[in-house]
């Protein structure tokens, strides 16, 4: 990335950059509030590759922030260790080299207190700039904040995923919180509620799909135009006819599945799943298991029953697919979801909600499916590929999406851990088709 010059510069100071001070605050204090019913020895755990200690996501995203806006646009700027740009850099190949990622739990030091001193001095340091921002680059500045706000906030969805899988890896089944244990356990008591999918259908055309770059930047509205690289461009997409059910796939149905042979019936399979069931030896979602004959999940509340309502949840792509199929059905689209959801409102189960699992629906019927945004991520069956005409952003940051774009399938509408000001109809999630540790469901499609 291109650095600045540090020649004298005029400053400038405005309520939008305070607002912007404000809307920084916030999210990082977020963060916080997610690791604060960590204990100081879960702050290390790295459960598999894929999972991060949490005292690297709450380093990490204060790296980018001293990398990508302190370190250019504040002329004294000082690092509390130059290590840091090595240690916590996660995939910014132009930046400098990254720690290896499958290494990140054998880093006792800095300690979790040096960490949070890290974040400290990145918030003063912040609040130094932007109190008096560089009016040359003011524009650069806020642009670039907002991506890192957004940034920390996928990181929030992280440090639930990855809590979550660290916790489940411990026989103790230990709790992260036990207010969300017992709402989870009030609700394992009440009574099933069995329901068919009913049906939405749309017409075949032309649709507009992903969205452009705002037409005005970011610095001057109030950021809810924001969007990522990888939604862009906006562009035109056939659509045929279809189909999409009006709710995610429930744990119920998924049970039915599983009874019905559904992980030994080679025909419900695409090859790589079949071989991905028969090596991992897996013969239900990520987190299940039998307790006295009945499913039991872990959660952030610890072991509890599986609701037999609420979304099926920590399923891979190959598993969504193999479901379909058993279901008489298919995955969606990612331009089929994005024709339903475009005009649905933006309700959900958010991490708002802090009960961090998703939950069965408040309402069954409406204009629109229910349930779109919140509570699970739901697979597509669309590669994570670029839109005709995308282009990356410039310098460092252009490797944040389009450098993935390979072996990954997307997933749409956000899930309980998602921060309800971060998601869109337009955003496009994605991991590999094995991924099981997000909040990953299903939702039907089918062709007309």
């Amino acid at each position: 990335m291109t650095q600045t010059t540090r020649a004298p510069v005029e400053r400038a100071e405005s309520a939008h950059t305070r607002e912007w001070m404000r809307r920084f605050q916030r999210v990082r204090s977020a963060s916080e509030m997610l690791c604060a019913p960590l204990e100081t020895e879960d702050y290390m755990v790295q459960s598999m590759a894929d999972v991060s200690p949490p005292k690297w996501h709450l380093a990490h995203v204060s790296w980018f922030f001293e990398a990508f806006i302190l370190s250019p646009y504040l002329d004294d700027y000082q690092t509390p260790d130059p290590a840091y740009d090595f240690l916590f850099n996660s995939y910014y190949e132009t930046h400098g080299k990254p720690f290896p990622r499958h290494l990140r739990g054998t880093i006792s030091r800095p300690t979790v207190a040096q960490v949070y001193q890290f974040r400290a001095h990145i918030d003063r340091e912040m609040e130094r700039l932007l109190s008096a921002p560089p009016a040359e680059h003011l524009d650069e500045i806020i642009d670039r904040l907002e991506i890192g706000l957004h940034h920390e906030q996928q990181h929030q969805e992280l440090l639930v995923m990855d809590i979550k899988h660290i916790l489940s890896c411990n026989p103790l089944h230990p709790v992260y919180r036990q207010d969300i244990r017992d709402r989870l356990l009030s609700q394992a008591d009440r009574t099933p509620t069995p329901s068919e999918p009913r049906w939405h259908r749309y017409a075949a055309g032309v649709r507009q799909i992903g969205v452009d770059y705002p037409t005005q930047p970011a610095r001057e509205h109030d950021g809810d135009g924001f969007v990522f690289d990888s939604e862009t461009p906006r562009h035109r997409q056939y659509v045929a006819e279809f189909e999409l059910a009006d709710r995610p796939v429930t744990n119920a149905e998924f049970i039915r599945f599983i009874e019905d042979g559904g992980y030994s019936r080679t025909e419900l399979w695409l090859s790589d799943g079949w071989s991905t069931i028969h090596r991992t030896g897996w013969q239900a979602p990520e987190y299940w298991e039998k307790v006295d004959g009945r499913w039991h999940t872990m959660s952030l509340g610890g072991l509890v029953p599986v609701d037999p309502d609420a979304p099926v949840c920590h399923v891979s792509f190959y598993e969504a697919d193999a479901y379909a199929r058993w279901a008489g059905a298919r995955l969606p689209t990612e331009a089929e979801w994005e024709t339903a959801a475009e005009d649905q409102p933006l309700d959900g189960h958010f991490v708002e909600d802090e009960v961090l699992q998703p939950q069965a629906p408040s309402q069954t019927s409406g204009s629109g499916p229910q349930q779109l945004y919140g509570d699970v991520w739901e697979w597509t069956g669309s590669a994570f590929l670029p839109y005709p005409g995308f282009t990356p952003l410039e310098g460092s940051l252009g490797e944040y999406n389009g450098k993935f774009m390979s072996g990954q399938m997307v997933l749409r509408g956000g899930c309980c851990a998602t921060p309800g000001d971060h998601i869109r109809a337009s955003y496009r999630n994605f991991f590999p088709p094995q991924a099981r540790w997000a909040h990953s469901g299903i939702r039907l499609a089918r062709d007309v």
